[in-house]
């Protein structure tokens, strides 16, 4: 199956957010990546701010798409152990900077649209609240607090060794 021009668009974007930052995605960056014209990208997104959120929900799919992948299944037929151990693998196996800072940005409570908010409460919620005690909630957290951590330090490059622990080396 062809690949749609929208996909290509988003996916060139998704290219040069990950090479460049989010900053970096202009019409002209985005036209160049996808080989567009300027015109065909207007086309598809009147705007850069329809460009970024067609960007934030095309993330957000491929994001979910891969954890049921790996998983074989979708978040609301998985236990929560099976949610939680998927969100971590991905985390620190393959996830990319680009979904990074669009999951962070999505996280101000001011955003009008937060597609990231119901995608990661399907796959790793919140541990219960205070006065609750679910030992095995507050570890499937903790893990995820680790998964993140790993995340950003790599995504930072903040520690050299976490890309090669990502990819399975030592």
């Amino acid at each position: 199956m062809r690949t749609s021009k929208r996909d290509r668009i988003l996916d060139a974007a998704v290219n040069v957010i990950n090479r460049d930052g989010v900053r970096a995605v202009t019409f002209e960056s985005v036209a160049a990546e996808a080989k567009l014209t300027r015109g065909g990208l207007l086309y598809h997104f009147p705007s850069r701010e329809a460009l970024l959120r067609g960007i934030d929900e095309h993330l957000v799919q491929a994001w979910e798409t891969s954890m049921e992948t790996l998983l074989g299944k979708r978040a609301d037929e998985a236990s929560a152990l099976e949610r939680y151990q998927t969100f971590v693998r991905v985390s620190a196996q393959s996830a990319t900077r680009a979904e990074l800072m669009f999951m962070l940005e999505s996280a101000d409570p001011d955003a009008d649209e937060r597609p990231w908010g119901p995608a990661v409460r399907r796959w790793a919620p919140l541990p219960p609240s205070a006065g609750q005690s679910d030992p095995a909630a507050l570890d499937n957290f903790v893990a995820r607090l680790a998964a993140d951590g790993l995340w950003i330090l790599s995504l930072a490059d903040l520690a050299p060794w976490v890309p090669r622990a990502r990819r399975g080396r030592p």
